[in-house]
């Protein structure tokens, strides 16, 4: 599904950053572009990267420890 029309941007290329190691929205927007020109997806995003990164972190590992690891 589309999240940022504006730049044609779809749920599964978000999380599919967040799975390549992006764990910060700031760097999230780098990589994407998403979220920045008319920001009608910023909500869907937060939610999407919200529940991804809880997916991919480990209970016993500390969500930004597991980032730095993937970049």
């Amino acid at each position: 599904m589309y999240v940022c029309v504006c730049k044609a941007v779809t749920d599964g290329q978000i999380r599919d950053a967040i799975g390549k190691g992006v764990c910060t929205r700031k760097q999230l927007t780098q990589c994407l572009g998403v979220g920045k020109d008319c920001g009608r997806c910023n909500r869907h995003i937060r939610e999407i990267f919200s529940e991804t990164l809880q997916r991919v972190t480990q209970p016993s590992v500390e969500p930004e420890t597991l980032c730095r690891q993937n970049l």
